[in-house]
């Protein structure tokens, strides 16, 4: 499978919009919108993230499809990485190569995720590209509608 990044364009949207509305997606990505369904809200961030110097966004394509997305975002220092990938394409090694290829283009460290403790594919993803637990918090996620545990991880180098 050929793995790709490229700017978002307007088309991806309603892709990402119904990605981000996919109930397991919601359940294991676990800090979520409190309200993913709301198409003004979700326009808005993205138009934000679009429009902002600091955010690196970039959409994920699988043999040329939208399949996702991935970006880097955040204040010098205590810049996050997030990502989020189909369901339909989970366990195919797309968000691993895709964030590779993010770091590749973002090269300033340190960088930053955060997933919810048992979020093991997720984990795994962040571990494959050379991130490493360095941290652990607790908090309310929309997309459980419960505390839940949350790892913090690192990228030094």
């Amino acid at each position: 499978m050929d793995i790709a990044l490229r700017p978002v364009h307007d088309s991806d949207l309603p892709v990402f919009f119904r990605q981000f509305n996919d109930p397991e997606s919601l359940r294991m990505a676990a800090f979520t919108p409190e309200d993913p369904a709301d198409r003004d809200r979700f326009d808005a961030k993205w138009a934000h993230i679009r429009s902002s110097p600091e955010i690196v966004a970039r959409t994920v394509l699988a043999d040329g499809d939208v399949v996702g997305s991935v970006s880097v975002y955040g204040e010098a220092g205590e810049r996050e990485v997030t990502y989020w990938i189909d369901r339909a394409y989970w366990g195919k090694g797309i968000a691993t190569a895709a964030l590779r290829a993010l770091l590749a283009e973002v090269t300033e460290r340190p960088l930053y995720a955060r997933v919810a403790a048992d979020n093991a594919g997720s984990l795994r993803v962040l571990r494959m590209c050379g991130f490493e637990v360095t941290g652990k918090a607790r908090g309310y996620a929309a997309g459980r509608g419960a505390e839940t545990d949350e790892l913090v991880l690192s990228l030094e180098r």
